[in-house]
């Protein structure tokens, strides 16, 4: 049976904004899933919306298509392009059968199982239950309403990431960083408690983080060195650090494989003060930079989050990683409930103190599934009114409270202080006003296609 894929996650980025950094980005979940039904005799295409110039042409494709089953991946900031795809492909091929996966589907099904467009709503993992319900459909018999995905105990039996269903390859995301570029994906789940993500994450992955044997990886990463020839990758797990002999051993077999090729991964302060080894291995192997999720410089704001890392282990962290020659992409967030201007400027001191790489700012954003959502939905202090508003960024207020205006004087002075921020520092210095002028000669560049740095989302954001 042939299966049509959609992508729709242009709430942040539009229509046709396939060009240069991570708008070129493969969706995993996609990719694995398009690879476990060509692996079971289907056939798979992909419509991605960010090559696409607008509805119109998202309708031609439909029009197009000889598929009988579309399948929609949801993050909850794309819900209205997601529903409004389902709509679409309902009104021109009514005979068609929409299912709907994703994070958004496994936290708030009961917001999709309720629309007439969307005939099956796939609850998790999805390899082992999409093609299950794909084989029923090709039989003649229909899915339920609510299907709860089978999880994969070991991730090795998963299929490599079909990369052909996506046209053009990767870009990377920083200047430094040699192309081609890929990413990757080891494990899955995140065994820390930060009140901002969880139990969200817990409820698409389960409580047990899942990762993939070294040597999975490493195939996987030969096979894209021939298809490819990648010259940097990033390895884009929530915090591969959190398993240090998972690590010292990739980055044994990683050096014996014969790849010199440098990447990036995600960490957390507390593991890399607490293992420096690992670190120190981490950068002879390749490692070029490390997101950090900082959050705040505040203690006391720390704590609130359940973050489980100090404000001195943020700064140890940073000497660890500086001392090894590894960059620092920093995270963190602005406007979060309860907190006050002297805790937003201990953040602002923090990093003044580090003095990162890059600095990737956002407001605080309530994302649901979260125990910090609900607290806030229960305090009435969300100013969220539609899921386009759950994107990540740092120019709409969030929530009721914070002071915006000093929150953007904040924001701007912050930005400076990384180190590719440098020469805009010199010449001008980072005002409101040239900080505007910046973001809309970001968004004319990526119109014309010309490469500019981005801010991948971390997981405090």
């Amino acid at each position: 049976m042939h299966v049509t894929f959609i992508y729709a996650g242009i709430t942040e980025c539009g229509f046709g904004s396939l060009k240069g950094n991570e708008g070129t980005w493969i969706n995993h979940g996609i990719a694995v899933l398009s690879a476990a039904l060509k692996a079971a005799g289907h056939t798979t295409e992909l419509i991605d919306l960010r090559r696409l110039s607008g509805w119109g042409k998202f309708e031609d494709k439909v029009r197009a298509s000889s598929s009988r089953a579309f399948a929609v991946t949801m993050m909850s900031v794309d819900y209205n392009p997601v529903t409004r795809c389902a709509q679409v492909i309902k009104t021109l091929r009514p005979d068609a059968t929409v299912f709907v996966g994703g994070p958004h589907a496994s936290i708030l099904p009961e917001e999709l199982t309720c629309l007439p467009y969307i005939d099956c709503v796939v609850k998790g993992e999805g390899e082992v239950t999409l093609v299950r319900l794909i084989d029923d459909l090709a039989g003649g018999r229909k899915p339920c309403r609510l299907v709860e995905g089978e999880r994969l105990g070991d991730l090795d039996l998963a299929p490599f990431a079909d990369r052909s269903i996506f046209v053009g390859g990767e870009e990377p995301f920083v200047a430094f960083l040699p192309a081609p570029f890929v990413t990757l994906i080891a494990g899955r789940g995140c065994r820390y408690n930060c009140s901002y993500c969880q139990p969200a994450e817990k409820m698409i992955f389960g409580h047990k983080v899942r990762r993939r044997s070294v040597g999975n990886v490493l195939r996987e990463l030969k096979a894209l060195k021939e298809s490819t020839r990648f010259g940097s990758w990033m390895l884009h797990d929530d915090c591969v650090t959190e398993d240090s002999s998972w690590v010292m051993e990739f980055v044994e077999g990683y050096r014996e494989a014969g790849f010199r090729e440098p990447f990036v991964c995600q960490s957390r302060a507390d593991l890399i003060v607490k293992s420096p080894e690992m670190v120190e291995a981490l950068a002879g192997a390749g490692l070029r930079l490390c997101i950090v999720g900082f959050e705040s410089g505040s203690n006391r704001v720390l704590r609130y989050l359940r973050k489980g890392c100090t404000r001195e282990q943020n700064l140890e962290a940073a000497r660890i990683l500086k001392g090894n020659g590894i960059k620092i992409w920093a995270n963190y967030m602005l406007g979060l409930p309860t907190e006050t201007r002297e805790e937003v400027l201990e953040t602002l001191s923090m990093l003044e103190e580090i003095r990162p790489y890059h600095c990737s700012p956002a407001f605080y954003t309530p994302h649901p599934g979260s125990d910090l959502y609900e607290l806030g939905r229960q305090m009435g202090i969300h100013l969220i009114t539609s899921h386009d508003e759950y994107r990540r960024n740092s120019y709409e207020p969030k929530i009721d409270g914070p002071d915006y205006s000093f929150l953007k004087e904040v924001l701007y002075r912050s930005i400076a202080l990384g180190e590719d921020a440098g020469p805009v520092r010199r010449l001008f210095g980072v005002s409101p006003r040239v900080y505007s002028l910046l973001k809309r000669a970001r968004a004319f560049a990526r119109r014309i296609g010309v490469q500019c740095v981005p801010r991948p989302s971390g997981k405090g954001a």
